[in-house]
């Protein structure tokens, strides 16, 4: 599904380099070259204040914990996208409140997202889910009117733009309240183990969730608020600002393995390509089919045998997860959500796709569905 030896054989000479004054400088918590990273990376999305941690889930818990609510507050999330996004609100003490998703892009269906909104909602997350974004324009448009926090849950989709109908283009993360995203290695912008950061514009949250991130204090030793111990290691930051200097490149070649996936399969009855956003760029973090007429998982054998990986994300939606099953939830109740996790299936995607490697992905395809 990823090659990353190969994209990092390319920059190995960068990486090596990063790498080794890092490991001779001798400061692996805190190190300098997390604080340049975090201005690299900062530069990268315009300007606002980026705050690394240890990983994608502990971005969106500290995010929450930032916006200080409290225990019985609802979050509004989608039912269709990783369990961390919901798994973080549950731990606070918080109630996740599903909704279901556009049947076009996966992301949240801005109708329900209104009909389950109440003087308890605090906050909504929004999941830019496969490398695209949610209509970030309708929702702030909801989330402002009613005074609700957006936390932008941006793992899959770093690098992206969204377009808003006056012209303006942003970022994807740096739009809502805060924005969240994720280093882990198979992301767009990876590291060599695990890793995550927060994006705002404001500065005065920015300075909450520095201290959450680190025990709570902003003075060694005096502890404001409650907080944790959330740290980007040194190393990976390293990574990561080479990382960051090929990002561009990255997304440009999933563009283009995106555009030729398209062209050799958009016209193959059964099958339904991405659809795009207009309103966002899509980074394709994964290229999603929907398989249709319960073929999906007899495709995925077929890839099997041809010695080609493929992936659901995902099988479950989360109100049909033991975690977060509710009889506020039952069996149909998002009709979408549990349609979607019976037909999509990703195929490898990446920066070293070649032609050829394509090629043969999609006359696998091909043949299942003309034989």
């Amino acid at each position: 599904m990823v090659d990353l030896a190969s994209q990092h054989a390319r920059i190995q000479t960068e990486l090596d380099a990063a790498l080794l004054t890092a490991a001779h400088a001798g400061a692996y918590i805190q190190g300098p070259e997390v604080k340049a990273f975090a201005q690299e990376l900062s530069d990268y999305l315009g300007g606002v204040h980026v705050i690394p941690c240890a990983n994608g889930t502990d971005a969106l818990q500290i995010a929450l914990m930032a916006l200080d609510l409290k225990p019985g507050d609802e979050v509004i999330t989608a039912t269709f996208t990783y369990v961390a996004t919901a798994e973080v609100i549950a731990l606070l003490g918080l109630i996740p409140v599903l909704v279901d998703v556009d049947p076009a892009f996966f992301a949240l269906d801005l109708r329900q997202v209104e009909a389950a909104i109440t003087p308890k909602t605090k906050a909504i997350v929004p999941v830019h889910l496969y490398g695209q974004g949610a209509d970030m324009e309708g929702l702030m448009a909801i989330a402002n009117q009613r005074g609700i926090a957006v936390v932008e849950d941006t793992a899959q989709a770093i690098g992206a733009h969204y377009r808003f109908s006056q012209g303006t283009a942003m970022r994807l993360g740096t739009i809502g309240t805060i924005g969240c995203t994720s280093f882990f290695p198979s992301k767009n912008l990876g590291c060599m183990g695990d890793g995550g950061a927060l994006m705002t514009r404001d500065a005065d949250l920015a300075e909450r969730v520095r201290m959450i991130a680190n025990h709570g204090q902003k003075v060694k030793y005096r502890h404001d608020v409650i907080g944790c111990n959330s740290r980007l290691d040194t190393l990976q930051a390293a990574v990561l600002s080479v990382k960051l200097r090929h990002l561009e490149t990255y997304s440009n070649a999933r563009q283009t393995a995106a555009d030729r996936y398209d062209a050799g399969l958009d016209q193959l009855e059964g099958l339904v390509i991405p659809a795009r956003n207009p309103a966002s760029t899509h980074v394709f973090h994964q290229y999603t089919l929907q398989v249709k007429n319960g073929q999906r998982d007899a495709l995925k054998a077929h890839l099997e045998a041809a010695g080609i990986p493929s992936m659901i994300y995902y099988p479950w939606p989360l109100h049909e997860q033991p975690a977060f099953a509710s009889d506020r939830y039952p069996q149909g109740a998002f009709p979408v959500a549990e349609q979607l996790c019976h037909e999509v299936l990703s195929l490898p995607m990446h920066t070293e796709l070649t032609e050829d490697i394509q090629d043969y992905i999609i006359h696998a395809i091909q043949r299942f569905f003309t034989s």
